[in-house]
């Protein structure tokens, strides 16, 4: 490995998990779901929050979904205002020429301090949080599954392109119901942020700004909202544009050789053939499965995959895709088996540890 990729681990080894997913995520061009305890969503959104920012010097968004949201409320809600030039727009020779234009002796000036503006100057976030999108309508969730993969937003007014890079959050209340079957298996990982995992960067801001006397609430999110909103675009950020183009082009350069591709294989497979799976195992989580694994290589320093990245990948995965069968559906039942053992069996069982099973089923290559 070359000095800047030895320079990236490091800083790599440094993140938090959820720092760690959007790295992964803003790497592999794709999107994830985070769940957390209720009692934690709203910090949990809060770090997120700094972490666009902060840490990848992105713009970002927050649209909060209910039973009430509509398509307008989500198209307008993943949207930023257009504030100086963003961290990936290369926009200034375009507002040069309009400006050069506006000031024209032919040109009528108008008495606005803007001579000119767009009927929508507004564009999609780099990083769009969409808390509780579990909990919004059916049409809702389909609107989020065609911006995923179209790339686009259309509005009554205007069809806004996505940026690059460009990240969708789904940001859902552990337990709570799941997403459409067809977006959630857009998603490409899901992870669960436990509250002792921390979240650095709001512990960080309130040993810089403790409460005042006046305030002596000790929620994260009163003292951090117009702290975020101030620093969504640091002069200095951890990970640089051209960090994340070379931990991409090293994912195309990583390694796998024939027992670790069997094994990925065999996971898959046995995954499938697991007595308490229903569905889930579809041909995309099969792609993305792959994706992460070569993904992973290079963040671990390594410039080919071996079976604990496989593992790893599985656990990211296939959680919020693993469907559990009812008992009176599994398939031992149409050869006669009692019910009544069925349910024995299936009582209390996970999609972790469905995961975790299929793992240990696995013969490891050496």
């Amino acid at each position: 490995m070359t000095n800047s990729s030895d320079r990236l681990t490091q800083k790599i080894q440094a993140l938090s998990d959820l720092e760690l997913a959007v790295l992964i995520c803003l790497v592999a061009d794709q999107h994830c779901i985070i769940e957390a305890q209720k009692d934690g969503l709203r910090d949990v959104r809060e770090e997120l929050k700094f972490v666009a920012a902060n840490v990848f010097g992105l713009t970002y968004a927050v649209l909060e979904c209910d039973e009430r949201t509509t398509l307008d409320d989500f198209g307008s809600g993943i949207l930023v205002k257009e504030e100086g030039v963003d961290y990936f727009d290369t926009n200034d020779r375009n507002r040069a020429e309009v400006e050069a234009v506006s000031r024209s002796p032919g040109m009528r000036i108008s008495k606005s301090p803007r001579p000119f503006s767009p009927l929508d100057s507004r564009r999609i976030a780099n990083v769009v949080v969409a808390h509780n999108l579990n909990r919004a309508s059916k049409q809702v969730q389909i609107q989020a599954l065609e911006l995923m993969r179209g790339k686009r937003n259309f509005t009554r007014t205007a069809v806004h392109a996505a940026p690059r890079p460009f990240l969708f959050i789904a940001l859902n209340e552990t337990g709570t119901t799941r997403l459409t079957m067809h977006l959630n298996d857009q998603f490409f990982i899901s992870h669960k942020h436990q509250a002792e995992d921390g979240l650095p960067n709001l512990e960080e801001l309130q040993e810089k700004e403790p409460a005042s006397d006046d305030d002596v609430s000790t929620s994260s999110v009163v003292h951090t909202l117009p702290y975020a909103h101030a620093k969504q675009k640091p002069q200095i950020v951890l990970f640089l544009p051209e960090d994340l183009t070379h931990l991409t082009s090293l994912t195309t350069e990583v390694k796998i050789s024939s027992e670790v591709r069997a094994y990925l294989h065999n996971i898959v497979v046995f995954m499938r053939l697991h007595r308490a799976v229903a569905g889930g195992i579809s041909a995309l989580a099969t792609k993305h499965f792959n994706t992460l694994a070569h993904a992973l290589a290079p963040l671990h320093g390594s410039e080919y995959i071996s079976p604990s990245m496989v593992a790893l990948a599985a656990r990211k995965i296939y959680p919020h895709r693993i469907v559990i069968t009812a008992p009176e559906n599994e398939r031992s039942m149409q050869w006669g088996s009692s019910l009544d053992a069925v349910k024995a069996v299936l009582e209390g069982i996970t999609v972790e540890d469905v995961v975790e099973e299929v793992l240990q089923s696995v013969e490891v290559p050496l």
